[in-house]
């Protein structure tokens, strides 16, 4: 891979996004299979009458978990990567600091299991199932509250996040009625891909001069929202680029024609966000 092909890929995945530190963090490596589709039924009724099994494919997906000290049963929160993957420190980077606000963490690791360096210039998998398997997968966890459960995505796991939380007339997946995600937070997406209103609690955090998913577009998505539908909360950071949650991009770099750059007082002021927008909604 060239140089900066590979570079971008570590990048939008945030793979080096905290200090070592963090790689202390312990964690579990776990697979579980992405959300079946719901099939109509047509679909059943066609498949029955050409004698074949109406069956979901089932991949598995890669996860750790990582959990707090004690019995619980503790809220759940599930982490979608960037663009250019999940590496380990950033998923360890997420781990501690959810872990150490009293929450289960599930990293979910979309590309690997299907063989994917990045999904940055090309189509990406359906991570919205990945994301209710994950989901599935925590409720079944005796120390997981399952009506606790929240999801955090960064840049492309963002816009997974964006959509996740939106409306839906038509049930997609086939997942219990009663299992819901009841917070979101998006680092960095593109709003404009979500519903008008949304089912779910949101917090958007977005840098001000981030060229790859503007603030615009959030700024203008959220101006045509209706009143009405769950909390939204857009927090725009002033100077803040692309990834400024990312101490390595100190000085900046280019990835994908876009401007990627660290910016400490965003990421500070977003991480107290977070943490108080996830208790608001996960608290008991």
């Amino acid at each position: 891979m060239h140089r900066s092909g590979f570079v971008a890929a570590l990048l939008i995945g945030l793979s080096a996004l905290m200090e070592d530190a963090a790689a202390q963090t312990a964690d579990e490596h776990v697979t579980f299979g992405p959300a079946p589709y719901v099939l109509g039924r047509l679909q059943q009724r066609l498949a029955l009458e050409r004698g074949e099994m109406v069956r979901a494919t089932r991949q598995s997906i890669d996860g750790y978990l990582s959990k707090p000290e004690g019995a619980g049963p503790f809220a759940a929160v599930v982490y979608l990567h960037g663009c250019g993957g999940l590496s380990e420190r950033t998923r360890r980077h997420f781990a501690s600091m959810l872990t150490g606000w009293g929450y289960v963490v599930l990293a979910v690791d979309s590309f690997s299991a299907r063989g994917l360096a990045q999904a940055c210039d090309r189509p990406m998998p359906d991570r919205q199932a990945d994301a209710w398997g994950a989901m599935a997968y925590l409720s079944s966890l005796p120390f997981v509250d399952r009506a606790r459960i929240g999801i955090v995505g960064s840049s492309q796991g963002g816009i997974v996040t964006m959509r996740l939380a939106s409306t839906h007339d038509v049930k997609i997946y086939d997942v219990p009625d009663d299992l819901t995600f009841k917070v979101a937070v998006a680092y960095y997406p593109i709003c404009s891909v979500a519903t008008r209103w949304l089912a779910v609690p949101t917090l958007i955090l977005i840098g001000e001069k981030d060229d790859w998913t503007p603030a615009e577009n959030c700024l203008q998505w959220l101006s045509l929202r209706p009143a009405k539908g769950a909390a939204v909360r857009l927090q725009v950071y002033p100077g803040a680029y692309h990834a400024f949650d990312f101490p390595a991009l100190k000085y900046g770099l280019s990835s994908f024609g876009h401007w990627l750059q660290y910016d400490a007082d965003a990421a500070a002021r977003s991480t107290s966000e977070m943490q108080d927008f996830l208790a608001a909604y996960l608290g008991k």
